[in-house]
């Protein structure tokens, strides 16, 4: 009985965005790598749940959260543009932002 009730929490709580857009953030481009010609503002480190009572979140909506976070944090250097340093490795990934002037 107890697992009948486990997976299906489970799956519905894997499947929740738990991180929403700040304001302004959702002018900020994501860039696959560094962008030419801008200002290197500083590098950022974030972090989300992976994994729900050891049950591993679907790694999709993880990098989404992980992306959202960043955007979130780079209205505070004064950047437009970011991109991944690194691959989300459980549930934390960095970031560098830059000023591009978009």
């Amino acid at each position: 009985m107890r697992i009948l009730l486990t997976v299906p929490l489970a799956l519905l709580l894997s499947a929740c965005t738990w991180v929403h857009m700040a304001p302004g953030a959702a002018a900020v481009t994501v860039a696959s790598s560094a962008p030419a010609g801008c200002e290197k503002r500083g590098e950022v480190e974030v972090s989300v749940k992976h994994s729900i009572a050891f049950i591993e979140r679907n790694p999709i909506k993880v990098r989404d959260e992980l992306e959202t976070l960043a955007r979130n944090e780079a209205p505070g250097l004064q950047a437009d543009t970011i991109h991944p340093l690194t691959d989300p490795v459980q549930g934390s990934q960095r970031f560098a932002a830059w000023r591009c002037g978009r």
